[in-house]
């Protein structure tokens, strides 16, 4: 039931989708089906159930919050550590996380909210964007 979901909740960056679902995602997004999206995990562990961390990087990815990491897999992925956004995550472990907008376009709060299964309120937007590192076995670029 919940893998077919799409919530409209504050992440720790800004107000977004959230699911496990992508198909479901690229339809409300209007996004071309090839983009991958950030995995957000619940913690360290469910991030290894998907890529191996390569070993110079562990204590950084542990570490860093509201940032975002591409790894070599070429999927990314954001351990979130915000109470709020955790609320949900620790109920599924992980999921897809996007903004509340069609791809391209601003956000649009009465589209996000006719867009979404559940909302998780409160719901206040924030600007920040996450921090994005690539991640090599052995170098680390910043993206933004």
């Amino acid at each position: 039931m919940l893998k077919d979901t799409v919530f409209l909740t504050q992440t720790d960056t800004s107000i977004g989708f959230v699911s496990q679902n992508p198909q479901k995602l690229d339809k409300i997004k209007k996004r071309p089906s090839h983009k991958h999206y950030i995995k957000a995990v619940n913690s360290m562990a469910t991030l290894q159930n998907f890529t191996r961390v390569p070993t110079l990087h562990k204590n950084r990815v542990r570490r860093s919050t509201k940032t975002t990491f591409i790894f070599p897999n070429t999927h990314s992925y954001r351990i979130i550590y915000d109470r709020h956004h955790l609320l949900l995550l620790d109920r599924i472990k992980w999921a897809y996380t996007t903004s509340a907008n069609l791809s391209t376009h601003s956000y649009d709060e009465t589209f996000a909210k006719n867009s979404a299964d559940i909302i998780i309120s409160p719901l206040n937007q924030k600007t920040e964007a996450s921090t994005i590192y690539k991640l090599g076995k052995t170098t680390i670029q910043r993206i933004r």
